[in-house]
């Protein structure tokens, strides 16, 4: 290793165990009303997150928020896509960096969260990120970079611990997919969309996309739809399993325009849906065929199997023919 190399990375380690800033406080109370709207979205039937009576039934108080909210409390809104609003800290010098020395690229790779407490209607949430740890330089398929870990504390308006998260992030030097096109003549490479992570609980879901078929996972002894697909049923427990095959046919239930971060290989503005499929479940997918500004909650919608590049086909939606003038 080179002496500058050594001594950048001595810079490097130099963040790590600092906390990046002030702790970040949460703008809005723990609230019922955002309780509702997180379990009505990802269809969360727990009754202890919406009704007082079954929670007291379970031991609390009152309702209490599901612990997967735990981040939600504190996240900042369109903020974050503006840098020049966010207040400088050592995580973003940390960033700035790196990127000082062509390690341009940032990706999330993995997020860790640990509970201590249900959080309830009324309390406040703070949090204090500290820097935890910085790999050495490793090499991925997106270039060589290093693994950034950062700890996020979570605490109630006492001071108390409620839960915790690990974050990592890769910041890295972007691999060239080919030579340049300088040097071949060739045009370069068009960026793809990411890949689907698949594991034995996904792998028949993406292999009747690839048919051409939208299947639901159905629970072989209540009869319960669900999805995304998971190894057990959240109604009965029963580990057996069954599916069936969508209509394609559905409603928009909610959706999101995204215009920034623009992440390479995919066309903005980029409508993200939440899909209520006429059988019930709720998919998470891309409205095409359709100006952002046309899109209303509600509409009918219809499923068109689209061949992103040459290797992936993804379930997309667009307005219903029937109803498109």
């Amino acid at each position: 290793m080179t002496t500058e190399k050594q001594e950048f990375e001595q810079q490097l380690q130099a963040y790590v165990g600092l906390e990046i800033g002030p702790p970040d406080e949460g703008l809005d109370p723990v609230n019922e009303t955002m309780i509702r709207h997180w379990c009505d979205a990802l269809d969360d039937r727990n009754p202890i997150y919406t009704d007082p009576e079954a929670a007291k039934a379970a031991g609390h108080d009152g309702v209490v928020a599901p612990p997967s909210m735990m981040q939600s409390w504190i996240l900042r809104g369109v903020e974050m896509a503006r840098p020049e609003t966010m207040k400088p800290n050592k995580q973003t010098e940390l960033h700035a960096l790196l990127t000082g020395h062509g390690y341009t690229g940032v990706v999330a790779t993995n997020c860790e969260q640990g509970y201590t407490r249900y959080l309830r209607p009324g309390d406040r949430v703070s949090t204090t990120t500290v820097i935890e740890a910085i790999s050495e330089e490793k090499a991925t398929a997106l270039g060589i970079g290093y693994f950034i870990n950062t700890r996020e504390i979570y605490r109630d308006q006492q001071g108390a611990e409620v839960g915790w998260q690990v974050f990592r992030v890769l910041k890295f030097k972007p691999a060239q997919a080919q030579p340049a096109a300088a040097d071949t003549g060739a045009a370069p490479a068009t960026p793809r969309r990411m890949r689907p992570p698949l594991g034995h609980d996904n792998q028949w879901w993406w292999d009747g996309i690839g048919r051409g078929e939208l299947l639901i996972q159905k629970c072989g002894s209540c009869g319960t739809l669900r999805h995304p697909p998971r190894p057990m049923c959240g109604a009965c427990q029963s580990i057996e399993r069954e599916t069936v095959r969508a209509s394609g046919r559905g409603t928009l239930y909610s959706f999101t325009t995204m215009h920034h971060p623009k992440i390479p290989g995919y066309e903005y503005p980029l409508v993200c849906a939440l899909v209520e499929l006429e059988e019930g479940t709720r998919l998470l997918t891309n409205l095409v065929e359709c100006s952002a500004d046309a899109v209303k909650i509600g509409m009918p919608v219809e499923l068109v199997m689209t061949a992103v590049d040459e290797e992936l086909t993804l379930p997309l939606f667009r307005p219903a023919q029937a109803n498109k003038g």
